[in-house]
């Protein structure tokens, strides 16, 4: 579905049914979410009395450059569970103090809770592969690091929002052994909110003026095209008023997955946007909360 103003005349297709307008819309939260500045300030609020109560995190190195390190919630039970928290913002804004609000959820069900750090495309001159390469090792980082802290390596989970997701999703279809010189089997569940998937049409809306695609970018940082690399349950979510692009994203990733025949669990968020989704993961009872603890606990159980 597409919103044609009926005072501009529709020009010439680009992407699926879209315009460049359109097209450009679809890639633009804003446009979807007039509310996105409060959901912003709620969402720094709620850090800060996450931090309140939790205490402030610890601050880790995972790589050697100043921006290459990590918040970490412990949670004080022995072997525990780990997740790993990406933050998204286009790729161009975002850091891990805003995404202490779920620390306390994680951390009262016996959870550590990771939230990293990285460079931005702005930073890393137009391209996303130092991002991704971040991400990685952080991942990497916090598998042969759990012990210092007493989790347990083997339970490691992952989620990420918006461009966060983006991410994410290559984080969870990593060549771990070839690449990282990590085994496989790593990550042993993630989640992925209101993220993209397929770069082509990314790649032909306005996100272009600041990141440059380049067809080895497209090919592989387009987590849909290496599902045969996943190794672990996953849940796809997103919310019924983003924009129509990101919806079918997230439809079409979730699908290819189960195509693949791999575990996957597909939510639509209702009466949700693209940044209201996000607040659901500090609460046990909000979608992306409920299905982050039953994720986690299903893999323990395993």
């Amino acid at each position: 579905m597409t919103e044609t103003s009926t005072a501009r005349a529709k020009g010439p297709i680009v992407f699926l049914d879209y315009d460049q307008v359109e097209l450009d819309r679809c890639y633009d939260q804003a446009n979807w979410a007039p509310n996105a500045p409060i959901v912003h300030e709620r969402t720094d609020v709620n850090a800060a009395r996450a931090r309140q109560a939790l205490g402030e995190p610890e601050r880790l190195a995972y790589g050697p450059t100043e921006i290459e390190k990590l918040d970490l919630f412990r949670c004080g039970k022995p072997n525990a569970p780990t997740m790993i928290y990406v933050h998204g913002g286009a790729w161009r804004t975002g850091s891990s103090t805003r995404c202490h609000a779920p620390a306390e959820l994680f951390v009262n069900a016996g959870i550590n809770f990771i939230a990293l750090d990285f460079i931005n495309v702005d930073e890393a001159g137009g391209s996303l592969f130092p991002m991704i390469d971040q991400v990685r090792r952080a991942v990497v980082w916090v598998y042969r690091n759990a012990a210092s802290f007493g989790a347990d390596p083997e339970k490691l989970y992952v989620f990420g929002h918006s461009s966060g997701a983006h991410l994410t999703g290559n984080i969870l279809t990593t060549d771990w052994p070839a690449k990282y010189d990590a085994p496989f089997t790593i990550l042993k569940g993630g989640m992925v909110t209101s993220g993209m998937y397929e770069l082509a049409p990314v790649r032909l809306s306005a996100r272009s003026k600041y990141v440059n695609f380049t067809d080895e970018m497209v090919e592989e940082l387009s987590s849909i095209r290496h599902i045969d690399r996943l190794r672990c349950p996953i849940v796809v979510s997103y919310g019924d008023r983003e924009s129509p692009e990101f919806q079918r994203q997230n439809r079409d990733f979730a699908v290819a997955v189960e195509k693949a025949g791999k575990p996957v669990k597909l939510q639509v968020a209702r009466g949700y946007n693209h940044f209201e989704i996000a607040e659901t993961l500090a609460s046990p009872y909000g979608l992306l909360g409920r299905a982050a603890l039953e994720l986690i606990g299903a893999g323990a159980k395993g």
